[in-house]
């Protein structure tokens, strides 16, 4: 080996490991702090300047994608399971519990998946899974009489957000919450709705307005370059 390699092989290893260190950090720091968190706090807590950081992860997506990859696959799993149960309701209440285990155990998930961030594609293609599971099992509760007959996908998708996005500030009490949503949406328990349904551009508007994220906020570095290291 000459000396160009030997010169190289520490700094694919050190740059390995700064890796690690800022996926690490990264997953730390969202499970407490939300997604939201700023980058120089990451790069802080792994030990590294925020060059280093940039030059793993273009912008914030980036670095969300690699941290939240692995941990929303079982979210995807169990939405494929659930929609092919025969009793409906019973594929319902099994996918959300799944889903709320996970909001209730990382807040950095539980922004992901209850606010309007978008340019990450493993949850871009959680959000469209997501809709589709949950169109599918309401349409098959409704013709199976066991949800009210009026609950639109958007309804669904509001009341599960709101209660989403308040799950991190009480994770114990998530189940209490959900049952008495759950409860509520039963036929015996329906009444006259005093409103039409929110369409589906008028839930993603409203879903901004709850807590989202603007896509620019994903993309930090053209909004502030790192300082150098020294």
């Amino acid at each position: 080996m000459d000396g160009g390699d030997e010169r190289r092989t520490p700094r694919r290893s050190d740059a390995r490991r700064n890796r690690e260190m800022l996926i690490a950090a990264a997953r730390e720091i969202y499970a407490e702090r939300g997604v939201d968190a700023p980058l120089d706090d990451i790069a802080r807590r792994a030990g590294v300047g925020n060059a280093t950081l940039y030059r793993h992860f273009t912008d914030r997506a980036a670095l969300i994608e690699t941290v939240f990859h692995d941990a929303l696959a079982p979210i995807l799993d169990a939405a494929r399971e659930t929609r092919e149960r025969a009793d409906a309701w019973s594929g319902l209440t099994a996918y959300l519990d799944r889903v709320f285990t996970l909001l209730a155990a990382d807040r950095g998930a539980g922004d992901l998946m209850t606010t309007g961030v978008r340019g990450v594609p493993t949850l871009d293609a959680l959000r469209e899974e997501n809709r589709r599971t949950l169109d599918t099992l309401l349409r098959r509760c409704q013709e199976q009489h066991t949800i009210r007959p009026d609950l639109t996908v958007e309804d669904l998708l509001f009341l599960l957000a709101a209660l989403g996005r308040a799950t991190p500030a009480a994770p114990r009490s998530w189940r209490r919450h959900l049952a008495l949503m759950l409860d509520g949406l039963r036929p015996a328990a329906a009444h006259p709705l005093p409103a039409p349904s929110l369409d589906r551009e008028q839930f993603e508007a409203a879903l901004h307005r709850l807590g989202g994220f603007p896509r620019a906020a994903l993309q930090e570095k053209s909004l502030r370059p790192p300082r150098p290291e020294t």
